[in-house]
């Protein structure tokens, strides 16, 4: 119960960047005064919060605000893209302090993948500069399917040769950090709930656009991951909206020129780029490949927002960091004249603002939000 009541009073200090006071505190968690006093002294001692200023109320004595160090904890996310490896290292507010990618091997070397992954995260934390025993754990973000409670993943359809594979497990050997691991899609979805776009939303859709495509979705504040952790495949309008899918018609419609057929998740991220230069170029074909998969986008995504009830949805990705600014526009504009989401409340769309790297962020997210955001589960009994 300690430890819950503590994750309470970080939680509600963290979604105030301007500072609580301990009379603040109380009044937003329900805590006693003196609950909160003991555990803001422990979150003192132990240098996660500092005192930063005072509060003038007008009346009586000004009142000492407390906000979180960022410096105090770190976390690690690792993004197993099918195209590029990501990994970053995050302080406690979500905000990047070191980043290293690289080229997706091809082949089934999956233990020299990890070997390599284990390699970057450990240069990443070192060049920080940051000692390994204030690094909470590591994030894994990996496309579905996966296995959650056992840390595999299970064939990924754009990660030829993975099979079924023991990330977390091997990732958190070969660096010596507590791992968890869970899909790209649901990765983003709690960054941007911690460090994004999202952070005052509890009912919240993510649209996440990359090598392949899928949803993360937040109801009532509680981030749906299903049976087995796969929450957010979107069937049909998945595929559908897949880059190898665009930039096939791309090539089938000659927009792409003599391009050979899509061989692999690089050969789609670089036919990815030139369809979109060609649309900015003024390339008439190239624009409406991309204007008709914004349709379908919309489209599903105004549907997902009825069925769920969201008041804010959210796109993001690598190819959305491509796409995004033509696709916006549209996609907004069918979400605007939904019968079904306009119909009783306002419903905020945005892209993120956490740039390409979102499902990296949303790994190490995964860490910070175990450890220190509110887990009603911590409270259930077994």
């Amino acid at each position: 119960m300690g430890d819950f009541n503590e994750s309470v009073v970080l939680d509600a200090i963290r979604r105030h960047p301007t500072g609580l006071s301990r009379v603040e505190l109380a009044g937003a968690t329900g805590l006693s005064a003196q609950t909160v006093s003991n555990i803001t002294r422990r979150l003192l001692d132990q240098g996660v919060a500092r005192e930063s200023g005072k509060h003038n109320t007008g009346t009586g004595k000004p009142r000492t605000l407390l906000e979180i160090v960022p410096a105090a904890r770190y976390a690690v996310g690792v993004h197993l893209d099918p195209a590029v490896i990501t990994c970053v290292l995050v302080d406690l507010l979500g905000t990047v302090v070191a980043r290293r990618s690289s080229r997706t091997p091809d082949g089934a070397d999956t233990d020299g993948t990890v070997a390599g992954m284990a390699a970057s995260v450990a240069a990443l934390v070192a060049e920080a500069g940051v000692d390994g025993e204030r690094v909470l754990g590591l994030g894994i973000a990996a496309p579905g399917p996966i296995d959650a409670a056992a840390g595999w993943v299970v064939d990924p359809p754009e990660l030829r040769g993975w099979g079924r594979y023991p990330l977390r497990d091997r990732l958190s050997e070969a660096t010596g950090f507590p791992a968890l691991l869970d899909k790209d899609v649901i990765a983003a979805v709690v960054a941007e709930r911690w460090a994004g776009a999202a952070r005052d939303s509890r009912d919240l859709l993510f649209f996440y656009l990359g090598t392949g495509s899928g949803m993360g979705i937040v109801v009532e504040d509680t981030v749906l991951r299903g049976v087995s952790g796969n929450a957010g495949e979107v069937g049909g309008l998945g595929a559908a909206c897949s880059i190898r899918t665009l930039v096939d018609e791309a090539v089938t419609l000659g927009v792409l020129g003599g391009d050979p057929v899509v061989r692999d998740p690089a050969d789609a991220q670089r036919g990815l780029r030139r369809l979109a230069a060609l649309a900015t170029a003024g390339d008439a074909r190239a624009d409406g490949i991309i204007e008709r998969l914004a349709l379908r986008v919309g489209r599903g995504v105004s549907a997902a927002a009825a069925l769920l009830d969201v008041d804010t949805i959210v796109f993001g990705g690598p190819a959305w960091q491509v796409l995004g600014a033509r696709m916006f526009p549209p996609i907004a504009e069918l979400v605007a004249r939904s019968p079904f989401v306009r119909a009783t409340h306002p419903t905020v769309v945005a892209s993120t603002t956490l740039g390409e790297n979102v499902a990296a962020i949303g790994a190490a997210s995964l860490v910070l939000d175990q450890v220190l955001s509110v887990q009603p589960r911590s409270l259930l009994l077994t």
